[in-house]
């Protein structure tokens, strides 16, 4: 009994002193790893710095100011910065455990900006403002539900989001005028989850809203911003299904822009006219997508045709 206790515990120390020499990951409590080599530290060392790099990406620009909102990580979690000047350096703006998505100025004054951050992360997302003179964070949302897909008024004194606050489930359209959280109210009471605002009219009267069913199958809605009364652009057909995909309003504000696969096996980039609801192909000879577009708001647009070429350009 003593010479097995003896060679026991030669083994025990033998094997503790071989895994402190090669100095191995243990795994996790929660698996169960049969026939796997044993990780060197080492490697994982070396792949640090691939797994821990740190990027950037612009969330917006001060619409009077040179600066701009960028998305960073400290840490563990993304969080806003703010770059003053070309080549400047970033400065941290918000500081949390749950990391903020898509910082978004005030489109008239840049005097504060909303973004959007997790609460404890159940990815219930969630508004907030940030105001420059305080450097506070004020929640606009209810911390609760779900909140997405916030878009500008033309005006700059509304958003327009989806959320799911009434019953946790269906994605309402809901608007608020962000400096004073009180207006926050349900514009258009909506079942699914598949909706999406693209836009607010030039005149702020409408709201163009994306139903996505699938895939392959979505829906455009013109929504009234004062009534939520809301009215379908693009009719259901039987054995039929079309993919929109980005879309917004005309400069005008009578026609809106689309890019679908309708008639095609490509998405291309297509002009709704709001008072016939006739579409017409403004790329028609394409073998590729146009996954998205974007209107030049400092050119005024003499026609719709000419309207459409500089879509056509920028796609």
């Amino acid at each position: 009994m003593k010479q097995f206790i003896l060679v026991a515990g030669f083994l025990s120390a033998t094997c503790c002193c071989l895994n402190a020499q090669e100095n191995t990951i243990a795994p996790p409590e929660n698996l169960v790893v049969e026939g796997v080599p044993k990780i060197p530290a080492s490697l994982e060392a070396a792949l640090g710095r691939y797994t821990e790099n740190r990027s950037a990406f612009v969330t917006d620009w001060n619409p009077v100011r040179r600066e701009m909102l960028i998305g960073t990580r400290f840490g563990n979690t993304y969080q806003a910065h703010l770059v003053m000047m070309p080549g400047g350096a970033r400065q941290q703006l918000t500081f949390f455990r749950e990391p903020v998505y898509g910082g978004s100025f005030h489109p008239k004054d840049g005097d504060y900006f909303v973004y959007q951050k997790d609460v404890g992360g159940g990815e219930w997302y969630q508004f907030f403002r940030y105001d420059f003179a305080t450097g506070d964070s004020t929640l606009l949302t209810d911390g609760k539900s779900r909140n997405t897909s916030l878009r500008w008024s033309q005006g700059g004194d509304q958003i327009v989001y989806v959320s799911t606050r009434r019953n946790k489930q269906d994605t309402d359209l809901w608007a608020m005028n962000p400096t004073d959280p009180k207006t926050d109210h349900m514009l258009t009471q909506l079942t699914g989850g598949g909706w999406e605002p693209q836009g607010w009219s030039p005149d702020d009267k409408q709201v163009l809203l994306m139903e996505e069913i699938s895939v392959n199958e979505t829906y455009l809605w013109l929504v009234n911003s004062s009534t939520g009364e809301k009215t379908e652009l693009t009719p259901r057909k039987t054995g039929e299904q079309v993919t929109y995909a980005a879309a917004n309003f005309s400069r005008d504000g009578k026609g809106v822009y689309v890019s679908t696969d309708k008639d095609s096996q490509f998405l291309r980039l297509a002009y709704i006219d709001l008072a016939t609801k006739k579409m017409t192909i403004v790329t028609p000879d394409l073998s590729w997508d146009v996954d998205e577009f974007q209107q030049s708001w400092d050119v005024d647009c003499v026609s719709e045709q000419r309207g459409r070429d500089q879509q056509a350009a920028s796609a």
